[in-house]
């Protein structure tokens, strides 16, 4: 029987985010700790067998509460049986799909809701494994958008493109989603991505907190409809955004990490002026700064990621973030 195991790996935001819903740019790079990973294999019926996070059975109303809290209302099951119909409308009149059916499930040890992508590592995962069960090629610069199309088009969920992309390249990309660089392909909008060496990185730590999560959607779909009403503070910080990210892949090519360092703090400033942002996540990002490093949001809140001098830095870090019950890695990208 024909078994097969696909992975798609938690990401960063470096620099740039959120400017990727928004014809911005973004440097991101993956994060190897952390995978959502898919089997697959043949079956007589097509079968999505649910995972430990999609559980119906609590120990009280106070654990439902608390799992809803941390979790939201739905597991990754919605997200599997969205990338497979999404996928099969993909390839009507592209590829001929033969009849056999299949028995797919998920894991996941990306921390939930704290902006390391999750979700979008579901979805990647299982396109990946659909992709080899019916020896599918999909190109690559279409795949994240295919990927993005699942929460946004059949889950209303508000995001952007840079998550999907970095977890289809993996490494460190640089993402351009300007209008001048947006192409169309297999109806499609697709971006301008192009990978970087992940040894420019200087020292990088992650942290994260379990207990202080946010729906990516709630930032998203407040930004979108600001940014929709041309409300200026928003579009101009757009803007500075996708300034940040050139400026950081410059410094990034001459190895200047005082530079990167100071683009990835100003990039937290420039959110933290348009957003209303919850004051547990903030404090992270002070915390890691009065340590000595540089600190911003890795995604929508929850986690951080940012720059660092030596080990007696991390050492710091690991000690102003242990009060917030955070966990500090250094970040696995090759």
């Amino acid at each position: 029987m024909q078994l097969i195991r696909k992975r798609a790996y938690a990401r960063a935001g470096l620099v740039g985010n959120p400017s990727d819903g928004y014809h911005g740019k973004t440097i991101s790079h993956i994060v190897r700790n952390f995978a959502a990973t898919v089997v697959l294999y043949e079956w007589e019926d097509l079968e999505i067998i649910p995972s430990q996070e999609d559980h119906s059975r609590f120990e009280s109303m106070e654990d439902l509460v608390r799992d809803v809290e941390l979790h939201g209302y739905y597991g990754g099951v919605r997200l599997v049986k969205a990338t497979i119909k999404r996928f099969f409308e993909y390839c009507e009149g592209r590829h001929e799909l033969d009849r056999r059916n299949f028995s797919i499930r998920y894991e996941s040890d990306i921390p939930r809701l704290v902006g390391l992508a999750g979700s979008s590592a579901i979805i990647v995962a299982t396109l990946r494994a659909l992709m080899e069960f019916y020896q599918v090629e999909i190109p690559k610069q279409v795949q994240p958008s295919l990927a993005l199309s699942v929460e946004r088009d059949e889950l209303g969920i508000a995001a952007g493109l840079q998550d999907r992309v970095i977890q289809v390249y993996e490494g460190l990309v640089y993402m351009d989603f300007s209008p001048e660089a947006t192409t169309v392909r297999d109806g499609l909008e697709c971006g301008r991505y192009e990978e970087l060496d992940p040894n420019w990185l200087p020292p990088l730590y992650i942290a994260y907190r379990e207990d202080a999560s946010e729906p990516t959607e709630r930032l998203h779909n407040d930004l979108q409809s600001r940014f929709a009403r041309g409300e200026p503070d928003v579009v101009e910080a757009m803007a500075h955004f996708a300034h940040l990210a050139e400026s950081a892949r410059e410094a990034l090519r001459l190895g200047d990490a005082t530079e990167l360092a100071r683009i990835i703090n100003e990039n937290f400033d420039t959110r933290r002026r348009i957003c209303e942002l919850p004051r547990e996540h903030v404090e992270m990002v002070e915390r890691a700064r009065e340590a000595g490093a540089s600190a911003k949001f890795a995604g929508s809140g929850g986690a951080i990621v940012g720059t660092y001098q030596d080990q007696t830095m991390f050492e710091r870090i690991e000690a102003n973030l242990k009060p917030l019950q955070c966990r500090v890695i250094r970040p696995l990208i090759l």
